[in-house]
């Protein structure tokens, strides 16, 4: 990959900015180009190393230039910002992401494959129609507290008994009713995407592994395997940075030789980070009832708080998953133990 020229690309839908230097003659290339001029100048390069900040439609463009012959990697754009120069062009932002890629120690973005972006177009999908569902319910149940009216559970057969019994003027009661269809409909798609997130989860090998890891359900099963299935684990040197790119790793900050562990860096997409958190604390709320935590948990909540027990725990979960995917291995729950 040396050996390339490097070509920076600023992607957008239909305006393409595009920077290089020739490795050979020094020629310095800038050209801001239409979708059809950038496909087309693409197909005629030879092949380059291509560099890509990692934004919408960042993965498409990295499987097709891949499929061109070309080297693709991708770079986050926090990376890249520190690199922008005067005012931010499209050209100013092509610069950068090729000044970025000469950094040494850079941290690269791994490209994912079509069939991953799908299951995680799932998970978007799914999380949007819950947010609109908790939307929709919350405002219906503040309209009817303005009426003096407080209920955890509403129907439309107790709209239209408030009605009848002149608690909810008659102008709301078809507005209100329409408003709990449209809460049972989104409740009815919501779980129509878990089911298909299920059936997914028993056609893939990884899923099914690391369904078997405690605080790993069905949700968090399907996006671990979509982020490190397909050999995406190997772009994680050990799985402390796997966790570290999900944010559940200390923020570390130090002066004069002394390093102090601060919250955790909350890094990365927070969708896994929240499924990982949310499992480990289930384990925890669950042995503690049945009286059944392992002596490290046990010893973690006698020395610290219970939510940095918690994040911890979701700290190991996201490793064993990364070590399930880079070597290919069935859960064993004492494994640490049998390799001492």
């Amino acid at each position: 990959m040396d050996k390339l020229t490097t070509i920076a690309v600023d992607i957008a839908k239909r305006i393409f900015a595009v920077y290089w230097v020739d490795r050979q003659t020094g020629e310095i290339g800038d050209k801001t180009m239409t979708r059809a001029k950038f496909e087309e100048f693409m197909r005629r390069r030879e092949p380059s190393r291509v560099v890509l900040e990692a934004g919408g439609s960042a993965h498409y463009w990295g499987r097709w230039l891949a499929l061109q012959g070309h080297e693709v990697q991708l770079i986050a754009a926090q990376h890249v910002r520190p690199f922008v120069r005067t005012n931010k062009t499209d050209e100013t932002d092509a610069r950068a992401v090729w000044e970025a890629s000469h950094r040494p120690g850079m941290k690269w973005v791994a490209v994912k494959s079509e069939a991953s972006q799908a299951v995680l177009s799932l998970h978007r999908m799914r999380t949007q129609l819950k947010d609109m569902r908790r939307m929709q319910s919350n405002q219906l149940k503040a309209l009817l507290y303005e009426f003096g009216i407080v209920a955890a559970k509403i129907t439309t057969a107790q709209i239209e008994a408030w009605v009848s019994a002149g608690r909810v003027p008659q102008l709301l009661q078809a507005s209100l009713g329409a408003q709990i269809e449209r809460i049972a409909g989104l409740k009815r798609q919501e779980l129509e995407l878990t089911r298909c997130i299920e059936r997914h989860n028993a056609g893939d090998a990884l899923a099914t592994h690391l369904l078997a890891v405690p605080g790993i359900g069905t949700l968090t099963a399907s996006a671990l395997a979509a982020e490190l299935g397909e050999g995406a684990a190997a772009g994680y040197t050990n799985g402390r940075q796997y966790a570290a790119c999900k944010g559940i790793t200390p923020r570390l900050s130090g002066t004069g030789g002394k390093v102090r562990a601060g919250a955790i860096s909350k890094r990365g997409d927070p969708y896994v980070r929240t499924l990982l958190i949310h499992g480990a604390r289930s384990v925890i709320s669950h042995q503690r009832r049945a009286k059944s935590l392992s002596p490290w948990l046990k010893g973690l909540l006698e020395r610290r708080p219970l939510n940095v027990a918690v994040v911890a725990l979701a700290n190991k979960m996201a490793r064993t998953a990364w070590a399930l995917a880079a070597h290919g291995r069935d859960y064993e729950q004492n494994y640490a133990a049998q390799a001492v």
